[in-house]
């Protein structure tokens, strides 16, 4: 039997899902390093914890308020041109990042980060689903998934080194020349109008999500991605920043955490989504999750008291030492130990929502509510913790994004347990 990287290997001979796939690495690559940049800024900057938050808020504002109209134009539109208009964006957007030389340089830069995102997200995963064939559409959706969680681990690693060794304008050069190679794979082997195969009256209404909000485990999900993402869009902002600016842990050994964390999650993600369809009981895998998230965050500050615990380790890189510290370690451990939360919560997350959106044959509605529900608590999230993180510590302010998590879970796990059985999500047979 072929192994599951092995057949998404073996996809990349499609020339079609070549195109698509570079525009997942490019997409992702980008995302990881610039959230790396974005430690080297507030520190470059001396910025305060409010406007690290808008870091991420201005980010995640500009998807929110394009998310519904740019799936709509995409169901019913070309969606090989959003798809070459979102890469064109974002080398527009590496070389903005080049010329920066404020804070609010860099705000502004990371809203039109955000709409280059969306194009790339929203087209990409789109016309996976429209062109794969109707007997594997899981395998290219699956494979064209691991192509951007292995990117978004390789700009971990290489881009956090390509920021520590060379600086901006190397690494914002480099991601426009991976990105200027997926505009052409698209440009070259992508078919024409790839999508768009849905009538303007076919796509996604009003009623379709007012049908959904009115089942009570949708609303339950929705309520808890919202205020479960204020929690985690602190963590993915507010670490590399602590790591950088609390302890001068180098930009490249930053990677080599956030890439921890990943790995963690892309090791157990498969076991445990195997281990969700045989037990069931998905309500609890996301509960269950989403606490061990809230243990981890809360972790994060520990990092106070293990710096200068042990004598550091120093390691030898091609552009000088690195020192390891107690810090380095402890940051580690947590953000693995939060790979293991999200490879816990994701995979029953996902389900319960397709299967509620199956009650209505409206899978694309319910994991647009899903997506919206998210993008409401990334542009709140880092503002809150930052503030928090401004008016009393850091330490408050990774805690106050854990007790948000646990507030969360604790709202999920009642409104669950106080459905009526016919109201909570019933498992569609699979074939």
């Amino acid at each position: 039997m072929v192994s599951v990287p092995g057949r998404s290997l073996a996809l990349l001979k499609n020339r079609e899902f070549a195109a698509l796939a570079g525009t997942a690495f490019a997409r992702s690559q980008a995302y990881s390093t610039v959230v790396i940049a974005l430690a080297l800024y507030a520190d470059l900057y001396q910025t305060t914890g409010v406007v690290e938050g808008l870091f991420g808020t201005a980010f995640a504002l500009t998807q929110l308020l394009i998310v519904l109209p740019l799936g709509r134009k995409i169901d019913t539109g070309n969606a090989k041109h959003y798809l070459l208009a979102g890469l064109a964006l974002n080398v527009v957007v590496f070389g903005a990042f080049m010329l920066v030389d404020s804070a609010v340089h860099v705000v502004l830069v990371r809203m039109l980060q955000g709409i280059g995102a969306s194009l790339l997200w929203i087209t990409g995963s789109t016309v996976v689903g429209e062109i794969s064939p109707d007997d594997e559409s899981g395998r290219w959706l699956g494979s064209y998934n691991q192509v951007a969680a292995l990117s978004s681990l390789l700009g971990d690693i290489v881009g956090g080194y390509l920021l520590y060794a060379h600086g901006f304008h190397l690494t914002y050069l480099v991601l426009s020349a991976v990105t200027v190679g997926a505009f052409v794979l698209v440009f070259l082997n992508l078919r024409s109008n790839p999508g768009g195969r849905k009538n303007a009256e076919e796509a996604t209404s009003v009623e379709t999500f007012r049908a959904l909000l009115d089942r009570p485990m949708i609303r339950a999900l929705v309520f808890f991605r919202l205020s479960f993402s204020v929690g985690k869009m602190a963590v993915i902002i507010f670490l590399p920043i602590f790591a950088y600016g609390q302890f001068g842990i180098e930009a490249f050994a930053v990677g080599w955490i956030l890439a921890g964390g990943k790995l963690t999650k892309s090791l157990s993600q498969g076991y445990v989504g195997d281990l969700t369809d045989r037990i069931g009981r998905k309500p609890y895998f996301v509960a269950g999750g989403a606490l061990l998230y809230g243990v981890g965050t809360a972790f994060i500050p520990f990092a106070l008291v293990a710096e200068g615990a042990f004598e550091p380790i120093r390691v030898e890189t091609f552009e000088g030492t690195l020192t390891l510290g107690g810090a380095f370690f402890s940051l580690f451990a947590a953000y693995a130990l939060l790979g293991v939360a999200d490879s816990l919560r994701l995979p029953a997350s996902m389900a319960l929502f397709v299967e509620e959106g199956e009650r209505f044959d409206s899978v694309a509605s319910s994991m647009s509510l899903r997506s919206i529900s998210w993008k409401i608590g990334q542009v709140a999230g880092p503002l809150m913790v930052g503030f928090v993180k401004d008016t009393v510590s850091n330490t408050a302010a990774f805690l106050f994004a854990a007790g948000f998590i646990v507030f969360a879970t604790g709202v999920f796990v009642l409104t669950y347990r106080r459905m009526k059985p016919g109201e909570a999500a019933i498992p569609v047979p699979s074939d």
